[in-house]
């Protein structure tokens, strides 16, 4: 079930689920704004707290649309691409045998049969970026399950259009945006680390940044470090 509310040309979208929070989300690219809340909570209650929360909202709508974006990929010679935070330039090289991407110096080798489009180009650099944090991830969890005390059963790396991870506390799963492989690599760790702090607070309560704060205390300065990073070209959606 859900509902609109409009703030003086600020529309927020209220999806009632089974939680016992509220919560409020402003999402990239164009700052659309989310309320989550209990299924019994009173939309006039949830008016109050949005305005409440106007000049937040509008700060991080601000924050987002002036962030800077890559234009759309078109996986040409010369173009630039990212690896952990760091800029490289791609090199198109077409063969009659399996595509394959590969890092040499300052530059990303793009492997593919001749006359392969740009969607067939654009699969192949994602499943690199997805191998790429599977590399990594494994260790990152390694290293924090006996910190914190958890076990993640299963962990999966997807493109996502709207998150840069999610966490199934029941399941014990997390999930990880490829498009983490083009951040600096502490911005995977952040986004390991909040998952993984669901399975101790499913929700984004004061016990869950205690928890942050705790584990991961720079976790701000990391957010903030991939807020900062230049946001993919696609037009992101629930």
């Amino acid at each position: 079930m859900s509902n609109t509310l409009d703030l003086g040309g600020t529309i927020v979208e209220v999806v009632y689920k089974d939680i016992k929070h509220v919560h409020l989300s402003v999402y990239p690219p164009t700052g659309t704004v989310r309320i989550t809340a209990p299924r019994r909570t009173n939309i006039q209650t949830l008016r109050a707290f949005a305005i409440s929360k106007l000049g937040w909202i509008r700060d991080q709508q601000k924050k987002l649309r002036e962030q800077d974006r890559q234009p759309p990929r078109e996986y040409l010679d010369r173009e630039s691409h990212y690896l952990w935070g760091r800029r490289y330039l791609l090199s198109v090289q077409e063969a009659d045998a399996a595509p394959r991407v590969s890092r040499k110096h300052s530059r990303i080798l793009l492997q593919v049969r001749p006359g392969a489009d740009v969607e067939t180009r654009d699969a192949v650099m994602n499943q690199w970026y997805r191998e790429q944090i599977r590399a990594v991830a494994p260790g990152l969890i390694a290293k924090w399950e006996p910190v914190m005390g958890v076990k993640v059963s299963r962990y999966y790396v997807q493109r996502m259009k709207t998150q840069w991870g999610s966490c199934n506390p029941n399941a014990a799963t997390i999930r990880l945006n490829s498009e983490l492989a083009k951040k600096p690599r502490e911005c995977l760790e952040y986004i390991i680390v909040h998952e993984m702090v669901h399975l101790l607070e499913r929700n984004h309560t004061e016990r869950f940044r205690a928890l942050m704060d705790r584990f991961l205390p720079h976790w701000q300065h990391a957010r903030k470090r991939l807020n900062a990073e230049p946001l993919g070209h696609e037009e992101w959606a629930y």
